[in-house]
């Protein structure tokens, strides 16, 4: 008999994995893009931003296109795009820059020379950062004029009351910043790691060259321990939390200026 009752549990159990299996369905074999992401796709990624049921797959994109060249140098515009699946066709509903960061749309320079800022990106992946069930997704940009620049990570989700993918935060550092996704019992968190800058420290000198610190959604809120990189909250309804508050670090905390910078590490932070 306790043969017979380990052999059903065995049973269910692979019937709930094959349940599971099926929910998060495969893509189509042949899927297209529409509209096509610009330029040269670079990195991929599925998500299920809106659950793991059938049909659910969404997909992020990182590309990039020349805008032109000088003395040899190429400048490329990045462009992040998010696409939701409809029947076998990827559907594109928030594209970066056209629709807000984490890029900027390139300028040229006063002499009409070059095109800044110097842009680079990738995709961190995708995690349950909210809550299991349903992902948000994970990228980490770097946008460099003549100074290091600013880094930042970004989550996306999606907002079921709007029908619309939003920004849910950004976490922002001068001259660089990574981040891994982190899986353990008690869920999804991101390990963050980069300089740190005190709030009266130059971007040649951070008061601590490798700070590390853990974001997770806590309690309906974006929580990072220790609190060393600028946090920006967006105001979103996802998860239902409601109009999320202002970034909580100190205005001190905010970019510095680099002297004589093309484009200071500021410059995106002064115009949104």
């Amino acid at each position: 008999m306790k043969r017979i009752r380990v052999f059903l549990a065995a049973v269910a159990a692979a019937g709930f994995m094959s349940v599971a299996a099926t929910a998060r369905s495969e893509e189509p074999a042949h899927f297209t893009y529409s509209p096509p992401p610009p330029g040269t796709v670079l990195q991929s990624q599925v998500v299920y931003l809106a659950g793991q049921a059938m049909h659910s797959q969404w997909r992020g994109v990182l590309s990039k296109k020349l805008v032109g060249t000088s003395a040899g140098m190429p400048f490329y515009q990045w462009y992040l795009s998010i696409y939701a699946i409809d029947g076998a066709v990827y559907e594109l509903k928030y594209q970066s820059p056209r629709d807000g960061g984490p890029f900027d749309t390139l300028q040229h320079t006063s002499d009409a020379s070059m095109w800044y800022p110097a842009q680079s990106g990738s995709i961190v992946g995708a995690a349950q950062l909210m809550g299991p069930g349903i992902e948000q997704f994970v990228v980490a940009t770097q946008q460099v004029g003549a100074d290091c620049g600013s880094a930042d990570v970004s989550i996306f989700g999606y907002d079921a009351k709007s029908g619309k993918v939003v920004r849910l935060v950004t976490v922002e550092n001068n001259c660089g910043l990574s981040a891994t996704i982190v899986h353990s019992p008690k869920g999804d968190s991101l390990a963050l790691s980069g300089p740190y800058y005190g709030p009266h420290a130059a971007n040649c000198c951070p008061t601590k060259s490798k700070a590390s610190a853990i974001l997770t959604y806590t309690n309906g809120k974006w929580v990072e321990k220790p609190n060393y990189f600028y946090m920006r909250k967006m105001p979103n309804r996802v998860g239902g939390c409601g109009a999320c508050a202002a970034a909580s670090r100190p205005s001190a905390m905010t970019r510095r200026v680099s002297s004589g910078s093309m484009m200071p590490s500021s410059h995106r932070r002064a115009v949104e």
